[in-house]
């Protein structure tokens, strides 16, 4: 491979796009010639369409997406361990690929058509309608910045690219250069200002972007920067101090708001400021919370759901309704989660009343009664198909138990016991392998409350402005009493089973926030990012995963043996609850449970790259993540001191 082509990923290639005459039905399209192309509106809604299909997330067509990515995180566990909650197995890669994060090759196709597009607009202009080729333009505008924050949420300081570059080692490496991650994270802010004066207020489709994504966005990445910055402050993983790696290469740093608690506290007030404005146009929840991820239909303009992806019958599907509905799918809810969620008097499960008391886990059902009614899981046997479920009022698919699938195997095990049924239809066509067509949300208003509240809280230590609005329409659809000042009384930090509440620095007040927040997005695919920007990670020392109390009574619907303790299950004699990290396969390396290391805080540079980024003088442009080896591939440096 050309070195100089391969320099992180931003030379100038040939660039393919996709389109059709319906945005959900795209086939491919030779355009030939760049020069003679972007000259109609139709050919612009064309080049914007692939961005859709390429960057944003789905659900898989056998297997895997938006419903298990919380398999990184404490929420979920997948069949197997995760390499970033431990020593020794997690590596720099000697080579980019485009398996790895480290990828611009999207972003070489964005630029390529933002450019493309102004200029035609600026030279001999585009024919059709102003408004829509606006549009389509801030689509563009607006999957750059998806982009970008991509690679701010896994590198920290990253490039920040907005032209296509030539096939030049001198352009390409200083085009390497990491920025700062604030000035990234400003950047991100910046385009999506861009593409909100651009995009229309209504989709002009289903499916596509409208403004309130812009300023969703805008909201998710100033609370992911704000809060990152705050609670890593003075550490090697935010500029600005003597232990952050790019110290030497930007000797003349400053925090463009001042200092680093001012800088903090801009993209604190813009995280409140964007979700304002995105609150303002849809101010109320869809009544009902599993609807939305199970919807066949495209959502309306007013809708709690900003913006979904939407599949066609034999055209575009996925399997999650098989996998979810008919297995173990190859994951399952953990015992912290279920835990945090509430009585539905607002009483943690500790602190329950006689008059509704906290049944216990010696038997699912009884441990599901008057709960949170975002907390639908199988309940072992109790039901079939079309039934409604009393406890969590939820109609449930077919094949509601778990009593085999805590011995199946791989994508069809169940790995703690607790199997969801968010985001499983209870129409059996649903469930049917590569048949599925229900939509993936990837933008609540829901989100933009729960932005809201802890944006507000953070910067001003106060629940005043809209918190208390947006907090009783959380907790009313929820079933949950909307008192929350009652829960945050009731909160006892030291008993909750949750690491957001172990940071010395977290009162009540803003734990119950948190809880709230994990409660409404499990299984979206946002823990693990929560965790990485609240630095609670740092807790994680001997963690065990815990699934279901099997072993105080459960196991006797079982078959003798059926089980085999040890070898599928973790073994009685360690735990009642199950453990996925003692099991035969896991228990040598896993048994005394996740050891967060703090390099893996991000992600390291390939090796490769060090090597293509280097200016005239052979220096190297790049600078290496804390604790990461840049001159050869291994793991990390443990003994690094990232504080």
């Amino acid at each position: 491979m050309n070195k100089k082509a391969y320099i992180t990923g931003i030379s100038l290639a040939v660039l393919s796009l996709a389109s059709c005459s319906d945005f959900l039905e795209r086939e491919p399209l030779d355009f030939g010639s760049d020069v003679a192309y972007y000259l109609t509106e139709n050919d612009v809604k064309m080049g914007a369409n692939e961005f859709y299909q390429d960057i944003l997330p789905k659900n898989g067509n056998w297997v895997g997406g938006i419903y298990d990515e919380d398999n990184n995180s404490d929420n979920q566990m997948g069949t197997s361990p995760n390499n970033l909650f431990y020593q020794g197995e997690k590596r720099t890669i000697g080579q980019s690929s485009p398996d790895c994060e480290w990828n611009f090759e999207n972003l070489r196709g964005i630029n390529y058509f933002i450019n493309r597009v102004t200029s035609q607009l600026n030279g001999d202009g585009i024919t059709g309608s102003s408004e829509y080729i606006n549009h389509y333009l801030g689509e563009g505008y607006f999957f750059r910045a998806w982009e970008h924050f991509r690679l701010l949420r896994n590198y920290g300081d990253v490039p920040i690219l907005t032209e296509m570059l030539p096939d030049d080692a001198g352009v390409l490496a200083e085009a390497s250069r990491r920025h700062p991650r604030n000035e990234v994270a400003r950047f991100i802010i910046s385009d999506l200002e861009t593409a909100y004066n651009l995009l229309m207020p209504t989709a002009p489709e289903s499916g596509r972007l409208c403004r309130d994504a812009a300023k969703m966005l805008q909201a998710r990445v100033a609370l992911y920067e704000g809060t990152w910055e705050k609670y890593h402050k003075g550490t090697a993983f935010v500029p600005g101090n003597s232990k952050w790696p790019g110290s030497a290469m930007n000797p003349n740093f400053a925090f463009p708001a001042g200092n680093a608690d001012e800088e903090i506290n801009y993209f604190l007030q813009t995280a409140i400021n964007a979700s304002s404005a995105v609150l303002a146009n849809r101010p109320e929840l869809d009544t009902d919370y599993f609807g939305m991820f199970t919807s066949t239909t495209p959502f309306p303009d007013n809708d709690e759901v900003i913006l979904a992806r939407y599949y066609l019958s034999g055209i575009l599907y996925h399997s999650v309704g098989q996998y979810l509905g008919r297995t173990g799918a190859g994951t399952g809810l953990t015992r912290s989660l279920v835990n945090s969620f509430l009585m539905r008097n607002g009483m943690p499960i500790y602190a329950s009343t006689s008059d509704m008391p906290y049944g216990g886990d010696v038997q699912m059902k009884a441990e599901m009664q008057n709960r949170d009614k975002r907390l639908a899981v199988k309940v072992t046997g109790e039901f079939l198909a079309g039934e409604v479920n009393p406890i969590t009022d939820y109609v449930y698919p077919n094949d509601s138990t778990i009593i085999s699938h805590l011995t199946e195997k791989n994508n069809e095990k169940s790995t703690t016991g607790y199997e969801m049924t968010k985001w499983v239809s209870s129409d059996p066509a649903q469930q049917e392998s590569g048949k599925g067509t229900t939509a993936n949300p990837i933008f609540r208003s829901a989100e933009a409350m729960l932005i809201y509240l802890e944006a507000y809280y953070e910067k001003n230590h106060s629940l005043d402005g809209n918190c208390d609005t947006y907090w009783r329409k959380l907790r009313r659809r929820a079933g949950v009493d909307e008192n929350y000042m009652n829960t945050i009384q009731a909160t006892d930090l030291s008993k909750e089973n949750d690491l957001a509440a172990k940071d010395p620095r977290v009162d009540a007040t803003l734990y119950n926030i948190r809880r709230e927040r994990r409660c409404e997005l499990y299984a979206e695919g946002m823990r693990l990012d929560d965790l990485k920007r609240w630095r609670v990670l740092d807790y994680m020392q001997n963690y065990q995963v815990e699934g279901i109390n099997l072993w105080t009574e459960m196991y006797t619907l079982w078959e003798d043996g059926a089980l085999e303790e040890g070898v599928m299950v973790s073994s009685k004699g360690l735990s009642n609850y199950l453990r996925p990290l003692q099991i035969a396969s896991t228990l040598p390396t896993y048994g005394n449970g996740y050891n967060f290391p703090k390099p893996h805080y991000l992600e390291p540079i390939p090796i490769s790259e060090f090597l293509l980024a280097t200016d005239g003088n052979g220096n190297s442009t790049l600078y290496q993540n804390p604790g990461w080896p840049s001159k050869t591939d291994g793991i990390a440096d443990y003994s690094y001191d990232c504080d």
